[in-house]
């Protein structure tokens, strides 16, 4: 990671907890294609693991060069609504997208790297570990966590949170290649009826 924190946090999370909240979620995204409803539950199981106030998870649309919410856990509508998050004015999530590695903030009220200082402030929100979220080694977007205090994130929390990752953008893509598929073929079908049709008229 960019920064070696200094701040004393809570103490290490429970291995316990993670190897349960992996477990459940690769049960999770074994069990729906509703990508929505899968991610937020994600979003969900890593905040409660990890004892975090937020998650989110951000896609990065190549056409506006902005960071769009796919599933977020533990923030009010106000501060989801804030505004854009643009790559070209946010060092740190073009700094995860360019490297494909963790970066932690430890006090994001006061670091120039987060965009929205003010809004996290009103948020109550202190210290951000965001990692890439990568298939196939390109990086597609970024899993974020809060704290709502200044916290230390140790290596499990790192590698906790970068397989959560994986295993999401796995799952985004399996959606994303789902939904091709499934545009293909009702295509296909579309233009056999319609051509059995004309044929029949």
């Amino acid at each position: 990671m960019t920064t070696s924190p200094q701040n004393a946090g809570p103490p290490p999370r429970s291995h316990k907890d993670y190897y349960t909240a992996l477990h459940q979620a690769a049960l999770t995204f074994s069990s729906s294609l509703e990508l929505d409803e899968v991610l937020h539950s994600v979003a969900k199981s890593i905040a409660e693991a990890m004892q975090v106030k937020a998650c989110v998870l951000r896609l990065f649309n190549k056409r506006t060069g902005q960071l769009e919410i796919s599933a977020s856990y533990g923030l009010s509508s106000d501060y989801l609504g804030k505004g854009p998050v643009d790559v070209s004015h946010s060092p740190i999530d073009h700094e995860v997208l360019q490297s494909g590695q963790p970066v932690f903030i430890p006090d994001v009220r006061v670091d120039s790297r987060f965009q929205y200082q003010e809004a996290a402030r009103r948020e109550g929100l202190v210290s951000l570990l965001c990692v890439p979220l990568e298939v196939r080694g390109e990086v597609i977007g970024v899993l974020r966590v809060y704290t709502a205090e200044p916290t230390t994130f140790h290596e499990d929390d790192v590698q906790f949170l970068t397989v959560l990752a994986s295993l999401a953008a796995l799952a985004i893509e399996n959606a994303r290649l789902y939904e091709n598929l499934k545009s293909s073929y009702d295509g296909v079908m579309d233009a056999l009826w319609g051509s059995s049709l004309s044929r029949q008229a």
